[in-house]
């Protein structure tokens, strides 16, 4: 088992909902942060989701964000093997950000 702590930047560039992050297959994940930047004076709402690999998208977090930075969890999200977090904003090419995680990798466990 190894561990590895990475992030992975994100740019909102659509209205849709957008995969943000995908947890590998052969791996678990352990998100510390989700942070947003909105640098412009307007109000952006953004939702953050959680699609479990044989699930639907759950929505986890909503915030408005007018020329700010937050971050988009309360607390620290566990995900399992092939889970994904998808968001979307209600206005093209204002958020963006970064995710910070750690990414547990089980190809070689024993048992």
């Amino acid at each position: 088992m190894s561990i590895f702590y990475n992030n992975q930047t994100f740019n909102l560039t659509t209205t849709n909902l957008t995969t943000v992050l995908t947890i590998s297959t052969s791996s678990v994940g352990i998100v510390k942060t989700v942070q947003a930047v909105h640098d412009t004076a307007s109000n952006v709402d953004t939702d953050i989701y959680v699609k479990k690999v044989s699930g639907s998208d759950v929505q986890i977090g909503h915030q408005t964000l007018n020329k700010s930075t937050v971050d988009m969890l309360i607390n620290t999200l566990n995900l399992e093997a092939g889970d994904v977090i998808k968001m979307q904003a209600d206005t093209a090419n204002e958020i963006s950000g970064i995710i910070s995680y750690a990414l547990i990798n089980r190809e070689n466990e024993n048992g």
